[in-house]
């Protein structure tokens, strides 16, 4: 067992919601998980790269506890691992950290039980297990997805491409936010004007971001649904939100936040440098990721050589 070849993981990041889709709409972008694993005599995790200090290296491990609940649920035997762990999603800030996680450990369990599960079936574990689609389904499709949850709990996604005049990224701040925090923030329930609002402008928003239709922006990124109740926790939000600049398509929290998502047009790069200036303004420091959209979800692949490194 300890002699067996190692198998290679790589799952993108996503940012979810993209203004008024909320709990719906998602993007994978060009930020990785990557992990090696193999079957070993018993549990070991080395963890290297962005935030590698708050991943942990024993038992609790978000992977591995993936991987163990697939295992129980199916009554089947996980054998230990050793297992390699590449960060560079940041943690706590909106970018779909732990649906990475819950992905690939999805993944590591089936290559361990050779269960050899379609995508869908990925999907639909992944989902189960994180609550709602929109980030895990960016993961196993890559681009851009639409999703949701059908009456017999079966997650159902479709992607789309961005149109290529359109780029996109992300500003994060110095400061994380709880993904519970954010949810405390919402309201039980919603008006009728306030939902029909969010609908019309996640159809609109969808459409535009395939098709290129720049005039629907900025109306096509407005929310009712989460982002007012956050504003709160996000300083700066309001005004990031309401910014207008030529190439600007518009700007929305990423998943729970605090990292903004950027849409411009390409060629425009300099107008991320506004999202920075408020947060600025709001004694916060941040940075730019030039994250252009991961045109493929997780890739899984055996290495020729165990002895590779990472």
């Amino acid at each position: 067992m300890p002699d067996a070849p190692f198998r290679r993981l790589r799952v993108p990041a996503s940012s979810a919601n993209l203004g008024p889709g909320f709990d719906a709409l998602g993007l994978a972008l060009g930020l990785y998980l990557e992990i090696r694993f193999r079957p070993a005599e018993s549990l070991t995790i080395r963890v290297e790269g962005r935030d590698a200090g708050s991943i942990s290296s024993g038992s609790e491990n978000l992977i591995w506890q993936t991987a163990l609940k697939i295992a129980t649920d199916l009554g089947c035997v996980l054998p230990s691992v050793e297992l390699e762990i590449r960060n560079s999603i940041p943690l706590g800030k909106g970018l779909g950290s732990s649906a990475a996680a819950l992905t690939a450990g999805v993944v590591m369990a089936d290559a361990l039980l050779g269960l050899h599960w379609p995508p869908q079936r990925v999907l639909n574990e992944a989902a189960r297990i994180e609550g709602h689609p929109d980030n895990v389904a960016a993961c196993v499709l890559g681009s851009m997805v639409a999703s949701a949850i059908d009456s017999e709990g079966v997650a159902r996604a479709v992607r789309l491409e961005l149109h290529p005049r359109y780029a996109v990224a992300v500003v994060v701040p110095d400061f994380p936010l709880p993904t519970a925090e954010a949810r405390r923030a919402l309201p039980d329930y919603y008006s009728r004007a306030d939902t029909i609002f969010n609908v019309q402008r996640s159809a609109l928003l969808i459409t535009a971001l395939a098709t290129g239709a720049t005039s629907a922006f900025p109306t096509a990124l407005e929310d009712r649904l989460h982002q007012p109740y956050r504003a709160a926790l996000v300083p700066g939000l309001d005004e990031i939100t309401k910014l207008r600049a030529p190439g600007l398509l518009g700007c929305s929290l990423s998943g729970a936040g605090p990292s903004i998502l950027v849409f411009y047009e390409r060629g425009q790069e300099k107008v991320c440098e506004l999202v920075r200036q408020v947060f600025a303004s709001k004694g916060h420091q941040s940075e730019v990721m030039w994250t252009e959209l991961a045109s493929a979800g997780y890739e899984l692949s055996h290495e020729l050589s165990k002895d590779a490194s990472p």
